[in-house]
């Protein structure tokens, strides 16, 4: 995705580590181990993921690419002895290739056009590739909602230029048939929901601050980005039940796929 400006935030996305790192544990016990793997990971953030799937792979060489300067800073001190980091847009043309191993945790959700994207990520994968990838799908829950909503509202709508977020992620039965249709003779894909306690509701709107909210803080000055927080916050609240601790949960899916013809 493009940005004019940086609004991705290590620290904020990092306030709940843990529970973004299990999609990416769990994505990676699905990928099938091979020797001098080349590997890439789409939309690696702070690298510290990155460098343990290089090292639970036991990689002959993965790059990881970001468009945040902001991530890729935190990320250059996982770079290493066949690991490196790199700026690029993951939207556009891969660099280098072909790759044993694309890997993409919680990044392409953010790109238009599965369809297209998958075809194209097809295309720089090696002849027994591997293909691996975990979506947010929590579109339909109230914190997407709530922000679409806002961003109908005056002043921000006419600051936005009409804009919201758009939704680009499939179901599951589309990305199984996209998969069949580009010549996966093995694919496993599946919607998982995890379930998150955290301390209050209030944490909810920190963990959006930290990837959802990045989009509209981008298009929005300042000033008019706070207030667009603070009522995305009351209309937010209105939605969520003020327990404590309070059960959040969060659905993903999360696929796997392979070109060569074996058994699975």
């Amino acid at each position: 995705m493009k940005t004019e400006r940086d609004t991705w935030n290590p620290a904020q996305y990092d306030r709940f580590k843990a529970e973004r790192q299990q999609p990416f544990v769990d994505l990676l016990a699905m990928v099938r181990s091979e020797p001098d793997m080349s590997v890439v990971d789409l939309g690696c953030g702070t690298g510290e993921l990155t460098a343990m799937l290089h090292e639970k792979l036991a990689a002959a060489a993965t790059l990881g690419l970001d468009l945040s300067p902001a991530m890729l800073a935190k990320a250059a001190a996982h770079a290493g002895p066949g690991i490196e980091f790199r700026q690029a847009d993951i939207g556009t043309a891969l660099p280098g290739g072909p790759y044993d191993l694309i890997f993409s945790n919680a990044a392409l959700h953010w790109l238009p056009n599965h369809l297209q994207l998958l075809q194209r990520l097809t295309e720089v994968l090696s002849p027994n590739g591997q293909l691996a990838v975990q979506v947010p799908a929590n579109h339909n829950e109230a914190t997407h909602e709530v922000a679409a909503r806002v961003a109908a509202m005056e002043p921000f709508r006419t600051a936005l230029d009409g804009w919201t977020a758009p939704v680009h992620v499939l179901t599951p039965v589309d990305y199984a048939r996209a998969l069949h249709g580009l010549g996966y003779t093995q694919q496993r894909v599946e919607l998982r929901v995890y379930g998150h306690v955290l301390a209050s509701r209030d944490d909810v709107v920190e963990w959006v601050k930290g990837t959802t909210l990045t989009s509209y803080r981008e298009r929005l000055a300042d000033d008019l980005y706070d207030r667009f927080l603070a009522e995305y916050t009351r209309l937010l609240a209105e939605r969520l039940a003020d327990t404590r601790p309070f059960f959040f949960p969060f659905s993903r899916i999360l696929f796997w796929a392979r070109r060569d013809s074996g058994e699975s």
